[in-house]
């Protein structure tokens, strides 16, 4: 499912009062908060109780290998999102 999809799928369970600008207006709202409250909460991140917690992992530098001239390489150190689903999630699948 991509973004257009999930967009729909969120107008037709909100009803058929609902345009698909208000449920792109959602969507966008609900992703902006969880990215400033990723952002503002390092350590704990946005925890969602069902659904799973978003949190910030930092990645140590390390060396590696350039696949297409097999020389090695320093990779910087770097900080990812991660994302742990949460137990009716994992039901759910």
């Amino acid at each position: 499912m991509n973004k257009g999809q999930l967009i729909e799928a969120i107008q037709k369970k909100l009803g058929k009062d609902t345009t698909k600008a208000a449920a792109d207006t959602a969507l966008n709202t609900v992703i902006d908060c969880i990215t400033a409250g990723v952002k503002k909460d390092k350590e704990k991140g946005v925890q969602i109780i069902g659904f799973g917690t978003f949190s910030i992992v930092k990645r140590a530098a390390r060396a590696g290998i350039n696949p297409q001239t097999g020389e090695k390489i320093k990779i910087k150190a770097s900080k990812s999102v991660k994302f742990k689903p949460g137990a009716k999630l994992k039901a759910a699948i």
